[in-house]
Protein backbone atom coordinates (compact mmCIF):
# COMPACT_ATOMS: atom_id res chain seq x y z
CA UNK A 1 0.00 0.00 0.00
CA UNK A 2 1.24 3.46 -0.88
CA UNK A 3 1.75 5.78 2.12
CA UNK A 4 -0.97 8.42 1.58
CA UNK A 5 -3.36 10.18 3.96
CA UNK A 6 -6.52 12.16 3.38
CA UNK A 7 -7.73 14.53 6.07
CA UNK A 8 -10.97 16.39 6.65
CA UNK A 9 -11.51 18.96 9.41
CA UNK A 10 -14.57 21.10 10.00
CA UNK A 11 -16.28 23.32 12.56
CA UNK A 12 -20.01 22.60 12.94
CA UNK A 13 -22.75 24.37 14.91
CA UNK A 14 -24.15 22.30 17.79
CA UNK A 15 -27.69 23.72 17.53
CA UNK A 16 -28.87 21.70 20.53
CA UNK A 17 -27.33 18.41 19.37
CA UNK A 18 -26.53 16.26 22.40
CA UNK A 19 -23.32 14.31 22.95
CA UNK A 20 -25.28 11.06 22.58
CA UNK A 21 -26.72 12.24 19.26
CA UNK A 22 -23.28 13.23 17.99
CA UNK A 23 -21.86 9.82 18.90
CA UNK A 24 -24.71 7.97 17.16
CA UNK A 25 -24.62 10.24 14.10
CA UNK A 26 -20.90 9.87 13.45
CA UNK A 27 -20.77 6.19 14.39
CA UNK A 28 -23.41 5.56 11.72
CA UNK A 29 -21.67 7.83 9.20
CA UNK A 30 -18.33 6.06 9.65
CA UNK A 31 -19.95 2.63 9.22
CA UNK A 32 -21.91 3.75 6.13
CA UNK A 33 -18.65 5.13 4.67
CA UNK A 34 -17.10 1.67 4.98
CA UNK A 35 -14.66 2.34 7.82
CA UNK A 36 -13.67 -0.44 10.20
CA UNK A 37 -14.20 0.71 13.80
CA UNK A 38 -11.57 -0.94 15.99
CA UNK A 39 -12.20 0.95 19.22
CA UNK A 40 -14.06 3.92 20.66
CA UNK A 41 -13.36 6.11 23.68
CA UNK A 42 -15.09 9.26 24.91
CA UNK A 43 -14.87 11.68 27.81
CA UNK A 44 -17.32 14.14 29.37
CA UNK A 45 -15.76 17.29 30.80
CA UNK A 46 -17.07 19.19 33.82
CA UNK A 47 -19.01 21.43 33.74
CA UNK A 48 -19.56 20.75 30.02
CA UNK A 49 -17.78 19.58 26.91
CA UNK A 50 -17.32 16.27 25.20
CA UNK A 51 -14.57 14.58 23.22
CA UNK A 52 -14.73 11.28 21.37
CA UNK A 53 -12.26 9.25 19.37
CA UNK A 54 -12.86 6.38 16.99
CA UNK A 55 -9.82 4.26 16.23
CA UNK A 56 -10.32 3.04 12.68
CA UNK A 57 -8.60 0.30 10.74
CA UNK A 58 -7.94 3.09 8.25
CA UNK A 59 -6.75 5.72 10.82
CA UNK A 60 -8.99 7.79 13.17
CA UNK A 61 -11.93 10.17 13.65
CA UNK A 62 -12.37 12.67 16.50
CA UNK A 63 -15.04 15.07 17.83
CA UNK A 64 -14.42 17.90 20.30
CA UNK A 65 -17.36 20.02 21.50
CA UNK A 66 -17.29 23.63 22.66
CA UNK A 67 -20.82 24.13 24.07
CA UNK A 68 -19.99 27.60 25.38
CA UNK A 69 -19.50 28.62 21.74
CA UNK A 70 -22.30 26.41 20.34
CA UNK A 71 -19.93 24.49 18.06
CA UNK A 72 -17.90 21.34 17.69
CA UNK A 73 -14.85 20.30 15.72
CA UNK A 74 -14.47 17.10 13.70
CA UNK A 75 -11.35 15.56 12.25
CA UNK A 76 -11.03 12.51 10.01
CA UNK A 77 -7.74 11.01 8.84
CA UNK A 78 -7.87 8.12 6.39
CA UNK A 79 -5.36 6.14 4.38
CA UNK A 80 -8.14 4.88 2.08
CA UNK A 81 -9.27 7.55 -0.39
CA UNK A 82 -12.51 5.77 -1.35
CA UNK A 83 -13.75 5.62 2.25
CA UNK A 84 -12.66 9.22 2.81
CA UNK A 85 -14.64 10.27 -0.29
CA UNK A 86 -17.67 8.28 0.92
CA UNK A 87 -17.53 10.06 4.27
CA UNK A 88 -17.30 13.51 2.69
CA UNK A 89 -20.20 12.74 0.35
CA UNK A 90 -22.39 11.59 3.26
CA UNK A 91 -21.61 14.81 5.16
CA UNK A 92 -23.40 16.86 2.50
Amino acid sequence: MKADMWSHVDWVELNGTTDTELKAQYDDLLKRSGFTILNFVDHFFSPHGYTALWLLGESHFAIHTFPEENKYYIELSSCIEEKYDNFKQLLL
